[in-house]
């Protein structure tokens, strides 16, 4: 019987804050964090000896390390100066697949036979990405996420041996990888947690029956997953030729930035081809061609099926990395610029496995507004984004905090706490900031105002704003303000909500005997 094609997996740690550390040119003995949303996203060694871990905001860990070097996450940085490994490994293995910057996987068969063994092979492929400036450890599995978590703890498994392997693992490790994992398996592993599974071998003695009735569809992937069986659905198959796109680059590039206008309106292109053809692509290769005639190629393997933009950033990446390292010997760049670029589809899939949102995104819109609201903070400051924080108060704008995005989300007062005077739910949909004043009259047309015993002079009957009017359906309140009742002089305050025709709802303020709108109910 044949055994199964193993798979090799290189995995450098903490490539992001390798990728910062060398763009800045930090000492090596300095410790480095990346930030996204002012959250901690990776950070080296040793900034975690002194404390520093993901999922801490700034000032945490500028606080635990003091002399940490902070740099903004950027994707484009990290593709970009992890060509010149992936191209060193290429060169002493073809045939590499790039999962994302800073991991890659390749078939081992055919380089543990070139180089005696598999344990051979690891060495040399360690030696070449230190060739290239750079820390790796290797892994080697039967299967691609066995691969990929023993890279991680360098092992080398025994043919056969990934479900033992898998089973002493914390059950974390089904979601510690992002290339090889859906967003939503996050919340799958702290379920799994919370329901007792602590290891991934006790969700692995779980039957697929199981696993099929009671979670989703990514709970499937990752059950087989931690059983070690092949991951590739049956659906997947060799695309039809028509769907490759190509692009004649006319004059030819030799900048970034017209490699990724080129390789965007190319993506665009790709992603209309597979969407016509009811497929979505889970492996993609990017071809250059070169005025010297040279031919690149390189293969992107994604967890989920690719969306335009995913297809359109891994191209990017690629020609960025290709062109920024071109001049520099021996990594494996183009030596002139580019003529031809084309984007082969390697593996797809049906497009019913893209689940799209509402508006027909694939669940990305979260993460690009925040990529964007980012940006801006860059551009503006970073109180140029604030988002509301509910607090505590007797007021509907007291009870709501603006807060920076990306800092600690800290109420300006506490919301459990008692807060007599309060106004009643439901707080009103829109908070009118220039409160404009209204008049509150009775059936008869005379002004109606609060008593000092807190009760309406007379019935409120009728609104007056600007040159309209509304004749009330109904009314609630008045609700008296305490603040300030020690002040000699002060007129009573008060809150009151009215109904007019329609219906429209409005929050009422009344100080100093004027009545002001403070809020709109919808």
């Amino acid at each position: 019987m044949n055994r199964p094609a193993r798979v090799l997996a290189v995995w450098c740690p903490d490539w992001p804050a390798v990728a910062a550390a060398a763009l800045g040119k930090v000492p090596a003995h300095r410790p480095v964090a990346v930030l996204s949303a002012n959250k901690v996203v990776a950070c080296s060694a040793i900034a975690r000896a002194d404390g520093v871990r993901r999922g801490l905001r700034r000032r945490e860990a500028q606080a635990r390390c003091p002399e940490l070097f902070i740099a903004q996450s950027d994707p484009d940085r990290d593709a970009r100066l992890f060509e010149p490994v992936v191209a060193a490994v290429d060169a002493a293995v073809p045939g590499v697949e790039v999962l994302r910057p800073g991991l890659l996987i390749l078939g081992v068969r055919g380089a543990a036979r070139f180089f005696g063994s598999e344990e051979a092979a690891a060495e040399r492929l360690v030696d070449a990405v230190a060739a290239a400036g750079a820390e790796a450890q290797i892994g080697i599995a039967d299967e691609l996420s066995t691969a990929v978590l023993a890279a991680r703890r360098a092992t080398i498994v025994a043919p056969g041996a990934g479900a033992e392997f898998l089973a002493s693992l914390p059950i974390g490790e089904l979601a510690v990888e992002p290339a090889l994992a859906a967003p939503e398996r996050v919340d799958l592993v702290d379920l799994l947690h919370r329901l007792g599974l602590r290891r991934v071998g006790d969700f692995a003695a779980l039957t697929p029956t199981q696993v099929a009735s009671r979670f989703g569809v990514d709970a499937i992937a990752a059950h087989r997953c931690a059983r070690a069986l092949p991951e590739r659905p049956p659906s997947v198959r060799t695309p039809p030729r028509d769907l490759t796109v190509e692009l004649r680059c006319d004059p030819p590039i030799d900048r970034v930035d017209a490699a990724a206008f080129a390789g965007r309106l190319l993506a665009t292109r790709a992603h209309a081809a597979l969407s016509a053809a009811a497929v979505a692509c889970t492996r993609l290769a990017v071809f250059a061609e070169t005025a010297a005639g040279e031919h690149l190629t390189r293969i992107w393997r994604c967890a989920e099926p690719l969306t335009a933009d995913g297809v359109a950033d891994r191209v990017r990446w690629q020609l960025d990395g290709w062109l920024t390292h071109r001049d520099t010997g021996g990594s494996g760049g183009p030596t002139a610029p580019i003529t031809l670029l084309r984007l082969e589809p390697v593996e797809v899939i049906p497009a019913a496995a893209l689940q799209l949102g509402l508006w027909g995104d694939a669940g990305g819109t979260d993460a690009r507004a925040m990529r964007a609201l980012v940006r801006v903070q860059g551009l503006l400051g970073g109180a140029a984004v604030q988002v509301g924080v509910l607090s505590g108060g007797r007021g509907p704008a007291e009870r709501i905090t603006m807060v920076a995005l990306g800092d600690e989300q800290v109420p300006a007062t506490d919301p459990a706490l008692p807060w007599p005077g309060r106004l009643p739910e439901p707080a009103p949909a829109v908070l009118m900031m220039n409160r404009p004043q209204v008049q509150l009259e009775s059936a008869g047309g005379d002004p109606v105002h609060v008593t000092d015993r807190g009760l309406f002079s007379a019935t409120p009957a009728r609104l007056r704003w600007g040159s309209k009017q509304w004749e009330l359906t109904a009314w609630a309140g008045p609700w008296p303000m305490d603040e300030l009742w020690w002040a000699s002089g002060s007129a009573p305050a008060a809150r009151v909500q009215v109904e007019l025709p329609g219906p429209h709802t409005l929050l009422l303020i009344t100080r100093e005997g004027s009545w002001h709108v403070e809020g709109l109910y919808e």
